[in-house]
């Protein structure tokens, strides 16, 4: 026997095939407001459309763009193109034109597959703008292109059987956000995907047959929570679209136990209106990470939820877990613990190190370093980016941190958002903080911007809480007081919303050129 065959890589494909097989019966998937699908649905439906993708030539590791909102659909395809021995790119859907034509051409992509109901005109856009495309295909009737679901219901179920594969293969490609540069594709492999879901399965807290709500986005890190509650026997309900006070609704109805969100998804339920009109009591485990959180709008939601918040933090090189503070961490008396992302997961080798790779001293601030089963093979096709990411032999993730004497690490910020100003350096997150705990703060966001004295000058733009009002100089006078008069913001703009990344991030870039 082969060592392949004896070993096989086959992504996360036979153990969610396994985990669907024991749950033929049970209910395993609700979209809010649609009838439930139960493990035999889901795996008739995989196998339908896994024979639909190899009729119309995916297979080989052929690049599929998926561009589409959170529907079972995307969960199905998802499963169903490892079963193909497709390679999903994923476009994400807030993405703009732009950004989806690069994921294309980039990642020589030759199969699009859409969403009519929501996509239509962007499908027919990009194949107007690029001749790479040999294959578009429909989820649904539509005029561009063949209605894949339609072909699948021409099958009947067949066994499915995952394609073996070198553990390394390239099984995904994950773009960058781009907003410190030009995106960059993150290959997926069966090695990362199987380390990233048993760091899950391990190291984060489920409740006992949990019921996930599903909000963020299922191409991207939505979809990652479908193996870990299919394999804990629990129930995942989708909801396709971020409405806060929905959101409210369904937690209470659905009895959802477990969700995953982004800050700013908090600070939204935390602001509305009618939060205290809803029964949380279900909530057991709020799962956050993306981007960082305000250690004040955390200390709030302990108070007004409860101890449910489980931190993750990692990165598409890196996928979801580099390190995790568990609920019992969160001191709601510690600032600085609130800031913290907490300690590195035991499967990974993790330092803080500084321009010269050497690691830096508990409390000095260091560049985030990676090395371990997690970590990706490299950026596609970006050689000398390679070497620089991998210089002596970490993944140099772009984040700054200090680490305390628990060894809980704080994120001060992006190496590249350090703001420089009279020959100083501010890391904008600690001036963040500050300002985030005046009581008329909902969100902040700080960054620099050009200065003929300075160099760079601290600016902030606010996001006040609604009926609430403040001065921008009581909030520069805030910062002078706790962190002095270099890291006091120079200019404060007062906003309605801070803007986002599509992967729910500030865009600081945007700010930059709004305010700069």
């Amino acid at each position: 026997m082969s060592d392949a065959a004896r070993h096989p890589s086959t992504y996360l494909s036979s153990p969610i095939m396994n985990a669907l097989k024991r749950d033929r019966n049970k209910p395993v998937v609700e979209i809010v407001g649609e009838k439930p699908w139960t493990g035999g649905d889901l795996l008739r439906r995989i196998s339908q459309l896994t024979q639909a993708l190899q009729a119309n030539g995916v297979s080989g590791g052929a690049r599929v763009a998926l561009l589409a909102g959170n529907s079972v659909d995307v969960l199905l395809l998802h499963n169903a193109l490892g079963f193909a021995g497709g390679c999903l790119v994923a476009m994400h859907p807030m993405g703009s034109a732009d950004d989806h034509l690069f994921a294309i051409e980039d990642g020589e992509v030759t199969v699009l597959i859409y969403d009519p109901g929501k996509f239509s005109a962007r499908a027919a856009e990009l194949a107007k703008r690029t001749n790479r495309l040999t294959n578009i295909l429909s989820l649904g009737a539509a005029e561009l292109g063949t209605d894949l679901l339609a072909a699948a219901d021409s099958f009947q179920e067949a066994p499915l059987v995952a394609p073996i594969l070198p553990p390394d293969a390239v099984t995904r490609l994950s773009y960058s956000g781009g907003t410190t540069g030009t995106p960059k594709a993150i290959p997926g492999s069966p090695r990362v995907g199987a380390m990233a879901l048993s760091i899950m399965l391990s190291d984060w807290e489920w409740p006992v047959e949990p019921r996930v709500l599903a909000v963020v986005p299922l191409s991207h890190a939505g979809g990652s929570l479908f193996g870990p509650t299919i394999i804990k026997n629990g129930t995942m309900v989708v909801m396709t679209a971020f409405d806060p006070g929905e959101v409210l609704r369904v937690i209470q109805d659905y009895k959802i136990s477990c969700t995953m969100l982004v800050p700013t998804m908090i600070y939204a339920l935390l602001d509305h209106p009618d939060f205290d009109k809803y029964d949380l009591s279900s909530l057991e485990t709020i799962f956050y990470g993306a981007s960082l959180m305000s250690p004040a709008r955390l200390k709030e939601g302990l108070e007004r939820i409860g101890p449910v918040f489980f931190q993750f933090y990692g990165q598409a090189e890196a996928p979801m877990t580099v390190t995790i503070m568990r609920r019992s961490e969160h001191d709601p008396n510690n600032p600085d613990r609130l800031a913290s992302c907490g300690r590195p997961v035991p499967w990974l080798d993790v330092a803080l190190l500084d321009d010269q790779n050497e690691e830096v001293p508990d409390g000095e601030a260091g560049e985030i370093c990676v090395r371990g089963p997690l970590v990706m093979e490299g950026y596609l096709n970006r050689d000398q980016l390679n070497q620089e990411t991998f210089a002596g032999g970490w993944l140099h993730t772009g984040d700054v941190a200090v680490k305390d004497p628990d060894g809980f690490l704080r994120i001060v910020d992006r190496k590249k958002d350090m703001i420089v100003t009279g020959g100083f350096n501010v890391f904008p997150s600690e001036v963040e903080n500050v300002i985030a705990t005046h009581p008329a703060v909902a969100q902040v966001a700080v960054f620099g911007t050009p200065d003929e004295k300075w160099g760079e000058a601290v600016t902030a733009a606010i996001v006040l809480r609604p009926g609430a009002s403040v001065a921008g100089e009581e909030l520069s006078a805030l910062v002078k007081a706790h962190k002095g008069s270099v890291q006091a913001p120079k200019h404060v703009h007062f906003v309605d919303a801070i803007p986002q990344t599509a992967v729910g991030k500030p865009d600081k870039k945007a700010l930059r050129v709004r305010f700069g």
